[in-house]
């Protein structure tokens, strides 16, 4: 089943496109609340609170695994109760085209797939570039990629193959899940008929500021705008954002890995 609406004002369709509903401002504000307030509940009330109940070496970074996982879960389960609303029923047939499942196509060419896929590892290689610029400082004790790269990070992981778990899970519902399915499934595809041609510009910035978990990101999260929502609206696939994303997440569960190892 597709959706069936009229072409929003400045929308694109090719032919034997199915057209996705859009979104009001209202909505797309309000998804994003939806995402960003529990997120950052759990990050500032609900995980200080659990830190005294966990014994070990830092059990404020084990909270907020813990609490970060459960608030990603939440928007993977948010994405099937919109698109639930949307289509009527969870059928893959459906939900592909309606989260933009689907493989990367250039509308100048008319090229799918193939050697467009090669696009992901250009922005994959910009990311990597991106992450050598300082930003701001984050809270000692929040501070993962500090953690990680201190002694700290070993008396956290060392043997402790349950929370390397938990990692993983983490990282399949930040950038495969749930993030990315949410800005850039969900969210994107229903953005163009607020914002036009600029609507990977307004995701983006939504992307950065939904960050209220972890303020200080933001300012660098912009980049976001360019490194993932850019190549998602250009090919018309949410898989462009979720592996440009899923690079980083890959990494850090390699380097936890090792820890792991000792």
């Amino acid at each position: 089943m597709h959706v069936q609406t009229a072409v929003p004002p400045g929308g694109q369709a090719e032919p034997g496109e199915p057209i996705i509903r859009q979104y009001s401002l209202r909505k797309i504000l309000g998804v994003w609340a939806a995402a960003a307030v529990p997120m950052a509940v759990l990050s500032w009330v609900a995980a200080p609170l659990l830190e005294d109940r966990l014994s070990g070496p830092e059990p404020l970074a084990k909270a907020l695994i813990l609490f970060m996982t459960a608030g990603l879960a939440w928007q993977f389960v948010l994405v099937l109760l919109l698109v639930r609303s949307e289509l009527g029923q969870l059928r893959w047939s459906s939900m592909r085209d309606a989260l933009w499942l689907r493989s990367p196509h250039d509308q100048k060419t008319g090229r799918t797939g193939g050697r467009l896929w090669l696009w992901a590892l250009l922005f994959i290689l910009l990311t990597g570039v991106w992450q050598l610029v300082p930003g701001l400082p984050a809270p000692a004790a929040r501070d993962f990629a500090a953690i990680l790269e201190s002694d700290r990070g070993e008396l956290l992981f060392e043997g402790a193959w349950g929370w390397f778990a938990i990692l993983v899970v983490m990282g399949l519902f930040n950038t495969v899940l749930g993030e990315e399915l949410l800005f850039r499934g969900v969210l994107l595809p229903r953005m163009q008929g607020v914002f036009g041609r600029r609507d990977w510009i307004a995701n983006g910035v939504l992307f950065a500021a939904y960050h209220l978990h972890m303020p200080w990101v933001i300012p660098s999260a912009l980049a976001d705008t360019f490194l993932y929502a850019y190549p998602a609206r250009r090919f018309r696939s949410a898989w462009m954002g979720i592996l440009v994303h899923s690079a980083q997440t890959v990494v850090i569960s390699l380097l936890v890995l090792f820890l792991v190892l000792g």
